[in-house]
């Protein structure tokens, strides 16, 4: 089966397993927070290769180049035979610090938190409401 000229962004999108689902994909593309070249893309938009696809997914910007087509769900280790991740280390890192950012560091092995602590940690998260 030879490999086709041109793709439908949201199914392409689902084949590299950018997203989960191609209505998930679809739905980013209506939404706005898919760019082919620059361009805001629709989810019936064909991709070509060598095109360069922009994805947003907060808190990151994610930027890839197609260097082959696939109209088929490709498995996880072969992605990197269709798409070149261009995405640069900052955008990265994002989304790690907001991961640790939101749920706070506490040191192994100690347990869930007491009442008393949990107080302490919403009025430390909450202390633009007043407190009792």
């Amino acid at each position: 089966m030879s490999s086709p000229e041109e793709v439908r962004i949201d199914k392409f999108l689902w084949a590299v397993r950018v997203f989960k689902s191609r209505s998930a994909a679809a739905d980013a593309c209506k939404k706005g927070r898919i760019f082919v070249n620059s361009i805001p893309a629709k989810p019936s938009r064909t991709v070509s290769i060598k095109d360069i696809i922009t994805v947003k997914k907060l808190p990151v910007t994610y930027t890839y180049q197609v260097i082959g087509l696939t109209v088929n769900r490709v498995p996880a280790k072969n992605v990197n035979l269709y798409v070149t991740d261009l995405t640069p280390e900052d955008e990265k890192v994002k989304l790690y610090s907001v991961k640790q950012t939101l749920h706070g560091k506490r040191p192994k092995g100690t347990g869930r938190p007491t009442k008393k602590e949990r107080r302490e940690i919403d009025r430390l998260f909450n202390s633009d409401t007043d407190s009792w």
